[in-house]
C-alpha cells in the first residue's frame, strides 16, 4: 500500500511557476493578461519574508508577486489553492514539534475571518495563537 505524501513533501514536488496570457476572463483577471501562476515554494518564500509582526492580505500578496514575475496578475484560484498547501503544511510542522521560528508564518497571510481557517486539518486554533502572539 502507497503511503500518501505529507504536506511538506507535496509543497516541495509541486509544479514551477509559469507566466502566461489569461485563456478567459475569470475570477477578476482579463482574457490575455499576463498572468502569474505561482508555484507553492513562491509563496511560501514570500510569506517567509514578510517580518514577524507584520500580515499582509492575500490580494496584496498576489500583486506583489505578480509584479515580482513581471506579470500583471496573479491567478487567484491557483493562489488560494496553493496557499492551502503552504498553511497545511505549517500545521503539519507545528503538530511535528518544528520550533516555531522554523515554521512558514503564514498566520501573516490568513485573516480571522478566512474560511480557510475552518478548512485547515489543525483547525483555526493554531494560526488565531499565532496571530495572537505577534499582535496581529
Amino acid at each position: 500500500m502507497r503511503k500518501s505524501k505529507s504536506w511538506a513533501e507535496k509543497l516541495r514536488s509541486a509544479k514551477p511557476h509559469e507566466v502566461k496570457p489569461a485563456p478567459m476572463d475569470i475570477a477578476g483577471m482579463r482574457k490575455g493578461q499576463i498572468m502569474l501562476i505561482p508555484s507553492p515554494q513562491i509563496i511560501d518564500a514570500f510569506i517567509r519574508g514578510i517580518p514577524a509582526g507584520q500580515r499582509i492580505d492575500i490580494r496584496a500578496m498576489r500583486d506583489e508577486l505578480a509584479r515580482r514575475h513581471e506579470a500583471e496578475v496573479a491567478c487567484p484560484i491557483t493562489t488560494g489553492i496553493l496557499l492551502r498547501m503552504v498553511a497545511e503544511a505549517a500545521c503539519e510542522a507545528h503538530e511535528q514539534g518544528v520550533d516555531i521560528a522554523d515554521i512558514t508564518p503564514v498566520w501573516r497571510v490568513i485573516a480571522k475571518d478566512a474560511p480557510l481557517l475552518t478548512k485547515l486539518s489543525c483547525g483555526p486554533g493554531f494560526i488565531l495563537e499565532r496571530q495572537r502572539a505577534e499582535g496581529l
